[in-house]
């Protein structure tokens, strides 16, 4: 099976990632698209996350019912903070009948270059990059580069995160059920 694997904080996920995971699988030749909750970025400060199970759950919920989305606890037991590179390792010697890839924003590729071992992944791995503002592409690194030209929505978690901070409507920005989970958990409210 090909997957497409989407890593993520999802702080909390939305319905940007949602579309892009969505318009992932139905655009290209990936089976499934897989939700792989980072528990802590090297490139983000730890204090502004929700427990890595309040976040795993809440991609569950989200992409109940669909065949083709799933959500990953992989990095859960891996090192922290999360390389990209020792997930990648650690999937394919646990699934080596599947191809994987991975999905990301222009942003993430435009740093690329920043992440632990990023000439083994490029050689590696197809990445689909779907464009975001003010990150155009330019491949300095021979990557096995494929455009998603998937709708793009103007929404962060960092957005999300600082309406109900200030205690205002998260509604339309994520499902339903994300919503009621945020606000029975009273997550992100400090």
């Amino acid at each position: 099976m090909k997957i497409g694997l989407y890593f993520g904080s999802f702080n909390p996920v939305h319905i940007g990632h949602l579309v892009i995971a969505n318009h992932a699988v139905n655009e290209t030749f990936l089976n499934q698209v897989w939700f792989v909750v980072s528990p802590q970025s090297p490139f983000k400060q730890s204090q502004s996350l929700l427990n890595e199970y309040h976040r795993l759950h809440l991609v569950k919920s989200a992409i109940n019912g669909e065949n083709n989305l799933r959500a990953s606890s992989v990095e859960f037991g891996l090192p922290k903070p999360s390389y990209t590179i020792d997930s990648l390792i650690y999937l394919k010697e646990k699934y080596p009948e599947h191809e994987f890839s991975i999905l990301m924003g222009s942003d993430g590729f435009k740093n690329i270059n920043k992440w632990k071992n990023f000439e083994v992944v490029i050689n590696n791995y197809a990445l689909f990059v779907y464009k975001r503002p003010g990150f155009d592409i330019t491949d300095n690194y021979g990557a096995n580069i494929q455009m998603l030209n998937a709708p793009l929505l103007e929404i962060s978690s960092t957005y999300i995160r600082e309406l109900i901070k200030n205690k205002k409507s998260i509604r339309f920005l994520v499902p339903d059920i994300v919503k009621e989970e945020i606000e029975i958990g009273g997550y992100y409210r400090s």
